[in-house]
């Protein structure tokens, strides 16, 4: 490259220039660089970007000004700082002239285009040089006009003044603005999903992760929800549910990464409709219809009037509280299946030998002993435990084999993002066909009666009193639910362009539920790990080393409502699937995917991190910010107050009574509180700001 400009500089040696751009040590080094760095927002340097490097030099022989960027095909270490570079630019400046000509001024003006994340990935992925070119000189103007451009605020929104930022009375200004800011990018969620380097490659996978991660869940609360209610509401219903839900919100939702399931705090209030139903002779469907229509009448509420301004309270540390505990609530309720299997088929009475098997039985027949004997079956459970655990090994497998030496980059990544249709697939061939002669019990199919708009009749004053009651309970799990996983989804670490849509949202799911509920169909939410693995499904990610530790970062997001859309049609058409083949999906597998959810859910929670490092030794701790800046005394402290409120969380959550659990969403609003309130009580604010930040 430096040969290459001094072609035209025949008073200008190469000698000449090497001396200068380069440092001679005790090994050849650049001599001037300009590197970005990643800080916290208190200003602290945290790290170097080092996926791209400007060096920079004077020379007196120079005639005018020379500079070249060089797209590396594989990134190169260029020193200590910048190991992994893939975008080098050059400055050749004459010693002649002025300052705002000079080498830093011409350098820090290339350094400000590629420190742009967007920039940078845009040009990593240019075609031809004359693309190349054209991306740097339409940045170049946008810097230049910069000074007439209105600023934009984190958020994505236009900026606002001060005063009226700050006013207390803001009834619907928040849907407004989510309004205006989504709209703008409605078209482009579209175009999204198909135009740039790899996107249709994982637009494709990630449909049928979506897919997968939807339909399944839906069988296995639909047989739960089939129980709960006596059949009123079945896996049918769930599916339909899912298929009406999944596009009402990918057509007129906000943020189209979020994905909405219904999930096991719902189907507790389900639960509780159903008991109470019963207990006072209501009818199952006209109570159910009144919770929800209350319930959607409360989000409405809380969408007009900007109720998810509260969110501004809710830090990383409650997002990780309640994304540890739907993995907990995962594995025990697959646990749960494993337990209940193992009581009836290995710990039977006929194998335990609480009954004899000679022929002796209550009415002595013969018959009657061999149907006892034949109750004995032990390798029905041992094969519910390793379709289980195969499933799960299967696909974190495959989810990691990105980080493996084996195949091609290209490939290993095209298996990490199948990962879960394929554990799911091959598990599932493996139980239904190749253990054909062990029964399985895949869950039972009924053709319940059509679905229609469900009528409340008529109901006491009592009756609608305790549905207003539920009904407002249930909003605040929609409310924290919804918000909370928007606030991971929209996390500054996901590099997202288009901003968020709180408000939006919230009233789409309440116009949502408030139809599912006329129709007699389970309700639905954002649900967590599935929204922020749909990110990261999306995401193109970069591993960093540093210190020997290795990370992953997010180097950009492909926001589109595409994958959404094509999953839940997709789901829509496999209700032509029942009773055969979808019906012999094995129950293991579909426990082998609540685990499978949980863990991959683990990945960068920083909760989790910190738990490990009580059971490791000091000096293998990893050089995260706040292992640096925080003292290892309030690290653990902190960790503590969090293993704390999850503790109360799982036991309300947890709990063998109903009715507890209605609590449930109380106790995840009073996180906000506790946190402020309560832990800055023993721990510093300025270790907790490195602790609870977003970075």
């Amino acid at each position: 490259m430096l040969k290459a400009l001094l072609d035209q500089e025949p008073m200008t040696s190469l000698a000449e220039a090497k001396s200068v751009v380069f440092v001679h040590d005790s090994v050849t080094q650049l001599a001037k660089t300009i590197q970005g760095t990643c800080s916290s927002p208190d200003g602290d340097v945290l790290d170097y970007d080092q996926t791209w490097v400007v060096a920079m030099c004077t020379l007196p022989t120079l005639q005018r000004r020379h500079m070249a960027i060089a797209r590396l095909k594989h990134p190169a270490n260029f020193g200590r700082t910048a190991k992994q570079v893939k975008l080098f630019v050059l400055v050749l400046v004459p010693s002649k002239e002025k300052g705002t000509k000079n080498a830093l001024e011409t350098a820090r003006t290339f350094a400000t285009i590629i420190a742009d994340l967007d920039v940078r990935q845009r040009l990593l992925e240019a075609h031809a040089e004359h693309e190349f070119l054209q991306l740097v000189v339409k940045q170049s103007q946008m810097m230049l006009s910069e000074g007439m451009v209105i600023a934009m605020p984190a958020d994505g929104g236009t900026q606002q003044p001060a005063q009226e930022r700050e006013k207390l009375c803001s009834i619907g200004r928040g849907l407004k603005d989510d309004l205006r800011r989504r709209s703008a990018c409605y078209v482009q969620d579209f175009v999204d999903g198909f135009v740039g380097n790899k996107t249709l490659q994982k637009t494709i996978s990630t449909t049928f992760f979506l897919y997968f991660a939807c339909i399944l869940p839906a069988i296995a609360f639909g047989i739960l929800n089939d129980h709960n209610t006596d059949g009123k509401i079945d896996v049918k219903k769930v599916i339909i549910g899912q298929t009406l839900g999944g596009l009402f919100f990918y057509v007129f939702g906000g943020q189209p990464l979020m994905v909405l399931l219904t999930t096991a705090p719902l189907a507790i209030y389900i639960k509780i409709i159903n008991t109470i139903c019963t207990d006072f002779s209501i009818d199952f469907f006209s109570m159910y219809c009144a919770v929800g229509l209350w319930s959607s009448f409360f989000i409405v509420l809380y969408s007009v009037l900007d109720v998810s301004r509260l969110m501004r309270w809710s830090t990383r540390s409650t997002e990780e509280i309640f994304a540890i505990f739907i993995s907990i609530a995962f594995c025990v309720d697959a646990s749960r299946d494993v337990l209940v299997d193992f009581r009836k088929n290995y710990w039977s009475p006929a194998c335990t030998g609480a009954i004899p098997d000679h022929n002796v039985t209550s009415n002595g027949t013969a018959n009657d002993t061999m149907a006892v004997v034949l109750d004995c079956q032990r390798e029905k459970s041992l094969l519910f435990l390793l379709l289980m655990l195969g499933t799960l090994w299967v696909g974190v497998s495959l989810y990691n084999f990105n980080k493996t030496p084996y195949l091609e980059a290209s490939k290993r990544e095209l298996l990490a993002d199948y990962s879960l249709p394929i554990a799911v697939l091959v598990m599932s061939f493996v139980g239904s066909f190749l253990f054909a002669d062990v029964n399985l019990a895949p869950f039972r199919y009924k053709d319940e009666q059509a679905l229609g708009l469900v009528a409340m009749q008529n109901m006491s004053v009592a009756a609608v009193l305790g549905s207003a009651l539920l009904g407002f309970c249930l909003s605040l799990l929609f409310f924290m639910d919804q918000n909370i996983t928007s606030a991971m989804v929209n996390n500054p670490g996901n590099k997202l362009k288009k901003g968020p849509a709180y408000h939006l949202d919230l009233m789409v799911v309440a116009l949502l539920n408030a139809l599912l509920s006329l129709l007699g169909l389970p309700w639905m939410h954002a649900a967590i790990p599935h929204s922020p693995l749909h990110v990261r499904s999306m995401a193109d990610v970069e591993e960093r080393v540093e210190q020997g530790h290795v990370y992953e970062i997010i180097v950009k997001v492909r926001e589109t409502r595409v994958t959404g859309i094509l999953s839940h049609l997709l789901i829509g058409l496999s209700v032509l699937l029942l009773p055969y083949p979808l019906t012999y999906i094995p129950p293991p597998v579909l426990n082998g995917l609540f685990l499978y959810m949980a863990i991959t859910a683990l990945n960068g929670n920083q909760m989790f991190e910190r738990i490990t490092l009580f059971f490791m030794e000091q000096v293998a701790y990893p050089p995260n910010h706040y292992i640096r800046r925080v003292p290892q005394r309030k690290i653990h402290t902190f960790t503590a107050c969090q293993i704390l409120q999850l503790g109360i969380l799982c036991v309300f959550g947890f709990s063998p009574w109903s009715y507890m659990k209605t609590t449930f969403p109380v106790l995840l609003l009073l996180l906000l509180p506790i946190r402020h309130r309560l832990i800055p009580l023993l721990i510093e604010e300025r270790y907790l700001t490195a602790m609870d930040m977003e970075h």
